[in-house]
């Protein structure tokens, strides 16, 4: 039979409402009773029925966090912050993978409102009106992490995506190149279609360059993939000289397709990226790349959920991350 705050009470001769205040950090309680109470409990082993615990508080202590691949590094290192700063503020995480599917993205979102989650992480490549109608009948905080809402009705983190595709593009054309080719991942992503692309173009014709469709190659974000699109700038008559690669798999599939072609890096071809995962730095050459701070993106989130769930004063809902550029040795 499991230990009851009933039986913690009987052996420490108090009320279980003292045994409650006692499990639940309350201050007004004896230190001499709270000794007496603790005792027993280490000695019976009794754990608190945290399910029992939310009823009554009306609260779970837990967060629901939906990501669309947890196997991938750029979610993995936002998921690590999330984390850290929840274990701080003392919530745990029910952390759930939704192959980036709007179908499955629904189920998750009902499961963990019918767990009575405290409060909810959101990721996903593209935000549908399905999912934005399901979350405007919630009852609990929502906070969107690396995720665009064109409406901001919803708390988001972000870093400016569109101005850091601008500034990767401009550093190569203050490089000299005037045939610059973006490898994107796929376009059904708000921030490769509103963003990147968007950046790429702008940077562009500001310089008064052309803008080559050729010159614009999706991928399905994978390294196998960005490989085998080399293949459609090898053969081009006017190859472009520069790339700029919608994050470090891409690049990294391009620069060996590039190698392996047998030209050089950045001799031949200059290469910038998205993200800066440990794969950026691992490469040979290093990749120059606009750093995203993944690791802020989710602590950040998790703290703005916080104040919501909490009821602080928030000064802003839409929060944006500052970002840098790393120079290695894929440019000159």
């Amino acid at each position: 039979m499991s230990i009851t705050i009933y039986d913690v009470a009987r052996e420490a001769n108090v009320s279980m409402a003292t045994v409650s205040r006692v499990v639940n950090g309350n201050q007004n309680v004896k230190p001499a009773t709270r000794k007496k109470v603790l005792d027993c409990i280490e000695r019976l082993g009794y754990r608190p029925n945290a399910v029992a615990r939310g009823l009554a508080s009306k609260k779970t202590t837990t967060i629901g966090v939906i990501v669309p691949d947890i196997s991938k590094s750029y979610y993995a290192e936002l998921s690590r912050g999330i984390a850290d700063i929840a274990t701080m503020y003392e919530y745990n995480i029910i952390l759930s993978n939704s192959d980036k599917r709007m179908t499955r993205e629904m189920e998750l979102l009902d499961d963990l409102l019918g767990k009575q989650v405290d409060g909810l992480i959101f990721m996903s490549d593209s935000l549908s009106e399905e999912i934005k109608k399901e979350m405007a009948t919630a009852n609990v905080p929502i906070v969107l992490a690396g995720t665009l809402d064109s409406s901001t009705d919803l708390a988001t983190v972000n870093i400016d995506h569109e101005q850091a595709a601008y500034d990767a593009v401009k550093k190569l054309i203050d490089n000299g190149h005037k045939r610059i080719a973006h490898v994107s991942g796929p376009l059904t992503r708000d921030i490769n279609r509103y963003c990147k692309k968007v950046g790429y173009e702008r940077a562009l014709k500001e310089a008064g360059l052309p803008i080559y469709e050729e010159y614009f190659i999706e991928t399905d974000n994978t390294y196998d993939d960005a490989y085998e699109k080399w293949r459609l700038l090898r053969k081009l008559d006017e190859k472009p000289t520069a790339i700029f690669a919608g994050n470090d798999d891409i690049a990294v599939g391009m620069m060996n397709g590039i190698r392996d072609d047998g030209y050089s890096i950045p001799e031949d071809f200059e290469v910038i990226c998205f993200q800066h995962t440990l794969l950026s730095r691992a490469v040979r050459p290093q990749l120059t790349t606009i750093v995203v701070p993944l690791y802020d993106l989710g602590a950040v989130s998790m703290r703005l959920l916080t104040k919501m769930m909490n009821g602080e004063e928030i000064a802003e809902t839409n929060v944006l991350l500052p970002y840098r550029m790393e120079e290695r040795q894929s440019t000159r």
